[in-house]
């Protein structure tokens, strides 16, 4: 299991599925100069990122505020119409910095030097899925962002330790406030369950025990930094996976990797993000080597991965759901387009069913076919004309996207001229603009990196084929046509 790709199947398909897959995807010219190196360098120019320069500041925001033990400290002595005044006026405040947070990230998938950085950061937002909804503070959403950011590929105790002491995870799973007199479990059950070994690994007791040992890790509402309370933690003696002891919190989450199901679990779930599928056992036992031979470090596991047979297989090219976050970064990238406004971005990627920093639960979005529903199929649709044309597309009333046909029904209304669409001069040859049957091979290696099903490229060359002339606004309708195909909604 896990051997490298040979050299003569680098191409590409395969380095368009690399940059698709450990990034969000890539232009035509990135993907044959990817395909131009061997294999070892191509995957190392995506996981070895720290020698590329960041350039993109932070939030101005995203720092400690001085003058917040000020605030907290003005809003206990005011007045009940004083604090209601303070408490909207923040509300405010954290809304428009939440809106500002989601578009700085896009921004970093979008146009970043580091993709597979932001990817990793994405994969640990769905993992330790934590809410605004909750949390409601942009600042502390920021810094649990930044720690997946910087922690993300290292090592894996060291990674979890961190996480477990995040403001924000110590207030969304409710361990700021447990103290050895009432133990709250929540943290306790999720870092099992959810975290770090999956369901069926550990008992009650192990839960109930684990609380006993994380009491006292809470949360400094002033400085807005963990702090342990040796007061709140229960120093008796615990019972955890069999063992006896006086254990404290470090202790259980050293103890918890060190399960045998732990590695099995987390690299698991490394695959099927990355892959877009669950690995068979015995790959599972590949990954697992792999990951305890690099120290418990994603680096090495990542690496092997991206140069493994098992990870270029057919079943597994292009057969991935992109998510509505991948969908949108990855079609303004193949576009050559900005990112829209923030607030539309915010819409946009809500109505496709994936609002970051707001997953719907502890374990964050299912991913995979439940990404596609008729709603959110039709939003797909209709938001790639919003894309690609600048404004808001026709409209779509008629298109069933249950149907097969929904294509053909959707060609069949882009009969509208669009304005402040994308330059199609930036994507497409001269000739390439000038004859349809250059367009289409040119359309399908942008946006598909693949051909068109049968069906698909006769729906688009019958479109072409109807129009007096092939201008710009037909090119835009046909880039629209190909992004409403199934073909695009995969990765």
């Amino acid at each position: 299991m896990l051997k490298p790709l040979p050299s003569e199947r680098w191409d590409f398909t395969t380095a368009a599925h690399l940059l698709n897959r450990a990034g969000f995807g890539g232009l035509p010219a990135e993907i044959s100069g990817l395909a131009a190196l061997d294999p070892a360098r191509a995957v190392s120019r995506l996981v070895d990122f720290e020698s590329v320069v960041e350039t993109d500041p932070d939030p101005a925001w995203a720092k400690p505020d001085p003058e917040r033990a000020e605030r907290l400290k003005s809003a206990r002595v005011a007045s009940p119409d004083e604090r209601r005044k303070m408490q909207r006026e923040d509300q405010i405040n954290q809304r428009e910095r939440m809106i500002g947070l989601r578009a700085w990230w896009l921004q970093r998938m979008a146009a970043g030097a580091r993709p597979l950085q932001e990817k990793m950061t994405l994969f640990w937002h769905g993992h330790f899925a934590t809410s605004m909804v909750k949390v409601r503070d942009a600042y502390l959403m920021w810094r649990q962002n930044d720690l997946f950011r910087r922690l993300g590929t290292g090592n894996w105790p060291d990674l979890l330790t961190a996480v477990a002491k995040d403001p924000a995870m110590l207030i969304w799973l409710d361990q700021a406030q447990s103290r050895k007199e009432h133990p709250n479990e929540n943290f306790a059950r999720e870092v099992m369950e959810l975290f770090a070994l999956g369901e069926g690994h550990y008992t009650e007791r192990d839960i109930t025990e684990a609380a006993r040992a994380l009491t006292g890790w809470s949360y400094d509402r002033m400085t807005e930094d963990f702090v342990a309370r040796p007061m709140w933690h229960d120093r008796g003696s615990k019972t955890l996976f069999g063992q006896t002891g006086l254990f404290t919190g470090e202790d259980f989450l050293r103890m918890l990797v060190a399960q045998p199901q732990a590695a099995r679990f987390i690299t698991a779930k490394v695959w099927n993000f990355f892959a877009g599928e669950w690995p068979s056992e015995e790959l599972v036992t590949a990954l697992v080597a792999r990951f305890h031979g690099g120290g418990n470090n994603f680096k090495p596991l990542l690496r092997t991965m991206f140069l493994s047979e098992e990870f270029y297989s057919p079943a597994i090219i292009r057969n991935q759901v992109k998510s509505p976050v991948q969908w949108l970064v990855g079609s303004v990238r193949v576009l050559e387009r900005p990112l829209p406004p923030p607030q539309v971005c915010l819409n946009l990627t809500r109505n496709l069913g994936q609002d970051l920093f707001a997953p719907p639960n502890v374990k964050g979005w299912d991913g995979g076919l439940s990404w596609i529903t008729t709603n959110t199929l039709l939003a797909r649709y209709n938001e790639a004309a919003t894309l690609v044309q600048g404004d808001l597309p026709p409209a779509l009333a008629g298109a069933n996207p249950k149907r097969p046909n929904a294509s053909r029904q959707i060609a069949r209304q882009l009969t509208q001229p669009h304005v402040g669409g994308v330059d199609v001069t930036k994507l497409f040859t001269e000739k390439e603009r000038a004859d349809a049957e250059a367009l289409i091979p040119a359309l399908e290696r942008r946006l598909l990196q693949a051909k068109l099903k049968p069906e698909q490229e006769k729906v688009l060359r019958d479109y072409l084929g109807g129009q007096s002339r092939l201008d710009e606004g037909a090119i835009l309708n046909a880039i629209r046509l190909v992004m409403s195909t199934p073909e695009y909604q995969m990765a």
